[in-house]
């Protein structure tokens, strides 16, 4: 029924790539659905530290998977110090002309 996606790169082509910068964060959410109930399911990893959140959610609007998912990466230490410094340092811009 279902078709496995192919990869296009492997992992280890894309970690060769000396353009791409470092992978901070993985996360994977599974979604199933029959029309009368959805669950969604999945896992955010912090990948510096090594910290792990699990989403679980059941009977969800697009909007709710979307809250949730920001209340799970709130949720992990060490993005939230990080999220909270950047509150506290001063925006700056790419333009000199703002």
């Amino acid at each position: 029924m279902s078709k496995d996606l192919e990869k296009t790169e492997s992992d280890a082509e894309l970690e060769a790539d000396g353009a791409l910068p470092p992978v901070v964060l993985r996360m994977v959410v599974e979604v199933r659905s029959d029309g009368s109930r959805t669950v969604a399911r999945g896992a955010i990893e912090d990948v510096p530290t090594g910290e792990r959140v699990q989403v679980k959610i059941d009977n969800f609007s697009p909007l709710l998977l979307g809250k949730e998912i920001t209340r799970a990466l709130i949720g992990l230490p060490s993005l939230a110090k990080r999220a909270a410094v950047r509150m506290l340092l001063p925006r700056t811009t790419g333009s000199k002309n703002d």
